[in-house]
């Protein structure tokens, strides 16, 4: 009864690793939703603005049913992307995949449940999720065996009107790279990762120079032994919270391509499991 989960159980949950967690409605008899890293970050703002009128147990005691319905009223009034309510978004197994990559891409997702085109006996409608690094995974091994039917695979990624770049590469593009340095409020960096609906935002020294980046999936690393509930959310830093990802998950490296790759290698690169996204550098020059 994944409706009537506690707030606790949703922060263990997505800590073992699950990007999504499937929202199961028992009086409609299918799922109804899905709950990712921003819930949690939605969840965390509303918890430091009651943790002084409420006691902690109390906090963690809310389903996650009403914290939706919560959510809902909240944040209803407010023109913020992605807070209104709308339809579960799915696919079924019937579906090409093409269809399957354009309702993941037009709805602006990471994933997308697959549901099962008839129903049996189980009456649970869920297969699986689709996410485009398998989508990519899969057409890369077909495009690298005749490459050469498409040129446009060749073409360096600087050269096609895809990504979000920065202004000073001169590139004209409807959405702007947004960059974060240590010193910056974490509350800022998660607001920018709301308001644009982006999944994560490079840090970058005084220079420029990527040094990490700071990603939504990362708030989880607040959940290990309820630190959430110990800090003030404005007085971290993203340096803090850097730090605590690095106690709770290790040191990691970027994932980067040049602006000189081909598109294909870059492609080849996002199909790799876990690796979401390339930050495009420069070659270094002597």
């Amino acid at each position: 009864m994944l409706g009537f989960l506690s707030n606790k159980h949703l922060i263990l949950c997505m800590m073992r690793g699950l990007a999504l967690v499937p929202l199961w409605d028992d009086g409609q008899g299918t799922v109804t939703g899905m709950l990712t890293a921003s819930d949690f970050v939605l969840i965390l703002r509303k918890l430091q603005r009651n943790i002084r009128v409420l006691g902690h147990e109390e906090l963690e005691m809310h389903s996650v049913s009403a914290w939706k319905e919560a959510k809902l009223q909240y944040y209803g009034g407010a023109d913020v992307a992605g807070m209104q309510r709308r339809p579960l978004v799915h696919v079924k197994d019937s579906d090409n995949l093409r269809d399957v990559a354009l309702t993941i891409i037009q709805n602006e997702i990471s994933s997308v449940p697959i549901f099962k085109s008839s129903m049996d006996i189980s009456g649970i409608p869920l297969l699986n999720l689709a996410t485009l690094p398998g989508i990519l995974k899969f057409l890369c091994s077909k495009l690298q065996e005749q490459p050469e039917g498409y040129p446009i695979l060749r073409n360096q990624i600087s050269s096609i009107p895809i990504g979000t770049w920065s202004q000073h590469t001169g590139r004209a593009s409807t959405r702007q790279l947004r960059t974060s340095g240590l010193s910056a409020p974490l509350i800022t960096c998660l607001d920018f990762l709301l308001e644009d609906r982006i999944s994560s935002i490079p840090i970058v020294d005084d220079n420029g120079s990527l040094l990490d980046v700071y990603s939504l999936s990362d708030i989880m690393a607040l959940a290990e032994n309820d630190v959430y509930a110990c800090i003030e959310l404005e007085q971290l830093t993203v340096e803090n919270a850097l730090e605590l990802q690095y106690q709770v998950n290790g040191r990691r490296q970027c994932h980067t391509c040049l602006s000189t790759s081909t598109l294909l290698e870059v492609l080849d690169q996002l199909s790799v499991p876990g690796v979401r996204r390339l930050v495009v550098i420069e070659p270094m020059t002597r």
